[in-house]
């Protein structure tokens, strides 16, 4: 009962590829908002990038994270769930309550989670957004822009996940690619706070009392209404990371998280920092929803019984 559980993390895998899938391109549509120029609001994003690039275009950039946001949901979810597990049973000594979720708990493991998912999300969410911001104008006024950007026209940089790599560790070395792992640190320890806690409290509330297992509709809804509640909130400092991680595609603007906020704040305004909330808050809702269907369902599945521990 208080053994490690790899089934955690084979579920947190097949959730996550769903999650990604059902996101993507909604996540392209918010990082060009959020550190892109000359975009407007969400719908006129949405049809710039369609007219420019097609359907394609909302789909780029995703071929890494579909093979890696599978690892890193898979290993969220079984650091979460095995950390909140043991804190449970090691926390409560009353027999009664071995298998109770205090919010102390729920809160301790989120943390641990949001902290494990920046050292295996940072590099995957550089290359995710140097792909998706490679094709898009930058302002003619950003100075000290070195040559290639000038001939930029439709000529990418990046011809692929495996090439930007190489050329980031090549340009920047390994540090390079960290860059923003600061913002994403504020970014992910309070959001995965705000994704783990509400999800497993109103899965509680809205499953019926009758139901043994994962409730489809419960799990469905309250993992969405999860996920806006959590990338909402984010938004600010997911913000600041788009900007940090997009920065190096052409030029070197920002000296790190808090110039990066200086900087936004004096050129655009308090209402930078909020930019992308409505697409944010939008995409958080779906995917998150796949996200904890795929990891319940599964996880029941691999299981071959009803007894599911949320989350």
């Amino acid at each position: 009962m208080g053994s490690f559980q790899l089934e955690d993390f084979a579920a947190g895998w097949i959730g996550g590829a769903a999650s990604v899938i059902i996101g993507h391109p909604l996540d392209t549509v918010k990082t060009r908002l959020q550190a892109g120029v000359n975009y407007g609001n969400t719908l006129s994003c949405i049809r710039t990038v369609y007219r420019r690039e097609s359907v394609f275009g909302f789909f780029k950039g995703m071929s890494f994270p579909l093979a890696s946001i599978a690892v890193y949901n898979s290993v969220v979810f079984g650091v979460f769930s095995n950390t909140q597990r043991f804190l449970s049973q090691h926390h409560c000594r009353e027999p009664e309550a071995s298998g109770s979720r205090t919010l102390s708990d729920l809160l301790l493991a989120s943390m641990v989670a949001g902290v494990v998912s920046v050292g295996l999300g940072a590099p995957v969410d550089l290359i995710k957004i140097r792909l998706q911001m490679q094709t898009q104008p930058f302002r003619e006024a950003n100075l000290a822009l070195k040559p290639q950007a000038v001939a930029l026209g439709k000529q990418p940089i990046y011809q692929g996940p495996v090439h930007c790599i190489a050329t980031i560790v090549r340009t920047e070395g390994l540090a390079g690619m960290y860059r923003g792992v600061g913002a994403m640190l504020l970014r992910d320890v309070p959001g995965y706070c705000l994704y783990f806690i509400p999800y497993v409290f109103l899965n509680d509330w809205i499953t019926p009392e009758a139901c043994t297992g994962p409730n489809p509709c419960a799990v469905w809804l309250a993992g969405g209404m999860a996920g806006a509640i959590s990338w909402g909130t984010a938004t600010p400092m997911d913000v600041v990371k788009s900007r940090l991680q997009a920065d190096g595609v052409y030029l070197n603007k920002y000296k790190g998280v808090l110039d990066c906020i200086s900087q936004s704040y004096q050129k655009e305004g308090l209402k930078v920092f909020f930019r992308g909330i409505t697409v944010n808050a939008v995409r958080g809702f779906p995917m998150s929803a796949a996200m904890f269907l795929g990891y319940e369902l599964s996880l029941q599945a691999i299981r071959g019984d009803h007894t599911v521990t949320n989350a």
